[in-house]
């Protein structure tokens, strides 16, 4: 169940706190493949099962990006914030692909919120820690510091 987190006052009050998990999603060869089109990037490692079975990772494995991009899939199952009139992605800092997700493994979103800096306007700057874990493996994906901004 997810976190309601309410307005800019109810962020401060999360500083330094780790939200959850996510749900597992499983990383399938069609979704690669519809990122690979959305952007271009047809390398053979993360389109062509076949050459990639005997390439450095034994199959196919998401791109980097993509698994960056599960971000707004995954969170809402951890948390949400209501009470303001707009919320947006402003950017990411320090992001790190730490370790390849094959096709078929399935990965999760560990969200902690680590500072919040007040903006004019009834603003404010949200960081947070997205740690992107692959079931059964002792290493994340990626980690990349997240930055959204909200105004009430």
């Amino acid at each position: 169940m997810a976190t309601e987190i309410k307005g800019i006052a109810g962020l401060k009050e999360l500083v330094g706190q780790h939200l959850g998990h996510s749900d597992w999603l499983e990383v399938t060869q069609e979704r690669v493949n519809t990122f690979a089109d959305a952007t271009g990037d047809h390398q053979w490692i993360h389109v062509d099962p076949e050459r990639a079975k005997d390439g450095p990772f034994g199959g196919t494995i998401a791109h980097g990006y993509l698994t960056l991009s599960l971000g707004p899939v995954l969170m809402p199952s951890i948390a949400s914030v209501s009470g303001v009139r707009m919320g947006v992605n402003y950017g990411c800092n320090k992001v790190r692909f730490l370790a390849p997700v094959k096709v078929g493994s399935r990965v999760r979103l560990g969200a902690e919120l680590t500072e919040v800096e007040e903006l004019p306007g009834n603003g404010a700057q949200v960081y947070m820690t997205f740690t992107f874990e692959i079931e059964d493996s002792d290493k994340p994906a990626a980690v990349a510091e997240i930055i959204f901004r909200y105004y009430e």
